[in-house]
Formats: C-alpha cells, structure tokens, sequence
C-alpha cells in the first residue's frame, strides 16, 4: 500500500491559487454578469446556451472559480459578444475622480470677499501641496472693485453670465459670456469695471510646482 502523502500547511499554501488568480476570476465573473444584463438574459439562458450548468455560470459569475479559455469563449458566444470583449478593461485604472455638485462648492474666503466677491472651491486638494484652484466667482450688487491681485501661475477666466472689463497690467479686456481670459498672474490683475450684474465666472489658478501652495 502506497502511503498517504501526509498534508501541511505549508503545502496547502502552495496549492491554494496566487491572489491575482482570484482577483481576475472576480473580474472576469463580473465582466460576464454585467453583460449578461447588458443584453437582459438570464444566467439559466446564458448557461445552456454555452452548454454550462447553471451551478457552474454561478459559481463562474461571482468569480468563484476559473475556467478554461474554450468554456469562456462558449459564454461569450452566447452572449453575442467576442471573447476579446471580456477582458476590455481589464487593465483600466480604477480611478478616484472628485465630484463636486452644482451647488455644492465649498464657500471660502479669499482677497475680495469683504468686496462681495463670492468664491466657491470647485476642488479639494488631499494632498500637502495644491498645484491649481479652480472657483465659480459671483460678482453681485454688492460687489465693489477692489485693488488688483499679483500672484505666481497661470490664471484662466471663463464668463458664465454678465459683463465687465477686466485689467492685466496695462491692457483692459471686455469680458461677455463665453469669453476666455489666460494670462500671467504675476502681473497685477482685476476687475476694472463692472457693465453687467451679476457677473459669474470660473477661474482656474495653476501655479508653478516650486509655488505650489499649502493647504
């Protein structure tokens, strides 16, 4: 009689899958799911389709097992879509995008405020360092003119609603919905005269990374 070749731990750690085997068992279960829905079939119609038990689409969907390449291509078949189009994004980051809601932009205080100047962050930096601002600026009946801004980057303004005539150094620019103003925000900048109220407008701030600021 043989003996029976005795099980440790450490062999089963050696035979339990890798955890990138899992991690794509799970993506390519829900690949499958959300086509499945995509396409408003059952799992019992996609399993007899690609000639699989419905154990098996189960266990296959919420990514409990791996599969060979051939039944996968059944499934996709019966999915009416190619096997490629299982793995399209599988390599696609996660991401992490920050959304802001109409309304939602935090009000903060900033060299015009005491003016009326309204100014709404679009965007909050989690880092130690913020390499650009961007704020929906309203410019209301209780706005003055103020003395001009000066400060390191690059600003863009983008006029959402009224009117008013802007000043970058030595140049004054008539501003109407839809313009675009860029420029150099070391040179002294600002309101110069207000034709239109309420005036609303979006201004991007992107500064140097040695300039960058802290929160």
């Amino acid at each position: 009689m043989t003996p029976r070749k005795k099980t440790t731990a450490k062999t089963r750690r050696k035979e339990a899958p890798p955890e990138h085997d899992r991690a794509l068992d799970q993506y390519i279960g829900t690949a499958i799911h959300n086509l499945r829905l995509r396409h408003h079939l059952t799992s019992a119609e996609v399993a007899r389709r690609a000639g699989v038990s419905r154990g098996m689409m189960s266990k296959i969907e919420n990514g409990q097992t791996a599969t060979s390449i051939e039944t996968l291509r059944r499934i996709a078949k019966a999915l009416g879509e190619t096997l490629s189009n299982l793995f399209l994004e599988l390599d696609t980051p996660r991401g992490g995008a920050q959304l802001v809601k109409s309304g939602q932009g935090m009000e903060i205080v900033r060299r015009g405020t005491k003016k009326g100047h309204i100014y709404k962050l679009l965007h909050y930096d989690r880092g130690p360092r913020k390499f650009f601002d961007p704020f929906e600026v309203t410019l209301s009946d209780e706005s003055e003119v103020f003395p001009a801004f000066k400060h390191p980057g690059t600003e863009m303004l983008y006029i959402l609603e009224g009117r008013m005539k802007y000043r970058h150094g030595q140049e004054t620019y008539l501003l109407t919905p839809g313009d675009t103003l860029t420029f150099n925000a070391q040179v002294p900048h600002g309101p110069e005269q207000f034709i239109k109220l309420p005036i609303r407008l979006l201004v991007f701030i992107v500064y140097p990374p040695e300039n960058a600021t802290l929160e």
